[in-house]
């Protein structure tokens, strides 16, 4: 048998490529019938398949509250390094409003960016947090004498390497959330688990509208 997605079949090839978008839903966890009646009859005509099955449900209970506890860190992560980076923008909307005339709006849009604790929120801020780089850093590159500064240049180095770190804590956070919503539909524990504690898919961190945009940009 040929593979089902092979390459050298060529009438198969999309030549514009195709732009993936990550669906803003999540999926609740739902057993069926038969689910339930794999776990009753699991009881009869013996107890001890049963109580094995319970003991099951208990461990994947745990594991599954562990998978949350990694979900949690690693979101309470880019959490650290956003709220750092808002004050490291506040530092240089400061240090170049000394030296240039900074665009007012700059500063009340810094004032604004607080850390969310909902992913939506979270994935709002970033976005944010971009776009006020982005004034900034026109600003600085508009003028050229500024590079000799050393604490604008150490401030602007310091804000590329948190979104360096961010970007690799949203890494994190889209692995533990893929655990977690691949581990909620394995059958037969842990999906039996997750849907009586009405557990949903989690969704991962996106780029924004802007930045996509701006990755397809002609930039020399």
């Amino acid at each position: 048998m040929p593979n089902e997605l092979d390459e050298t079949q060529t009438q198969y090839i999309n030549p514009e490529g195709r732009e993936p978008h990550v669906i803003n839903k999540q999926i609740p966890v739902t057993i069926t019938k038969g689910s339930k009646v794999f776990e009753f009859f699991l009881w009869f005509p013996l107890i001890l398949p049963g109580v094995i099955f319970a003991l099951m449900k208990l461990s994947a209970r745990g594991y599954l509250q562990q998978c949350q506890q990694k979900i949690q860190h690693a979101a309470s992560t880019i959490d650290n390094y956003q709220t750092q980076r808002v004050i490291v923008l506040q530092n240089a909307a400061k240090l170049l409003d000394k030296s240039i005339d900074l665009d007012k709006e700059t500063f009340a849009e810094i004032a604004r960016l607080r850390s969310g604790n909902s992913d939506e929120a979270r994935n709002e801020l970033q976005g944010k947090l971009d776009q006020v780089a982005n004034k900034i850093n026109v600003a600085f590159e508009n003028y050229p004498d500024l590079k000799a500064h050393a604490q604008i240049a150490s401030v602007m180095q310091q804000n590329l390497y948190l979104q360096q770190e961010i970007t690799a804590a949203r890494e994190l956070y889209n692995d533990a959330v893929l655990r977690w919503n691949t581990e909620i539909f394995a059958w037969p524990t842990k999906m039996i688990v997750a849907a009586k504690q009405g557990y949903t898919t989690r969704i991962p961190f996106t780029a924004s509208q802007e930045m996509k945009a701006k990755s397809e940009a002609v930039f020399f």
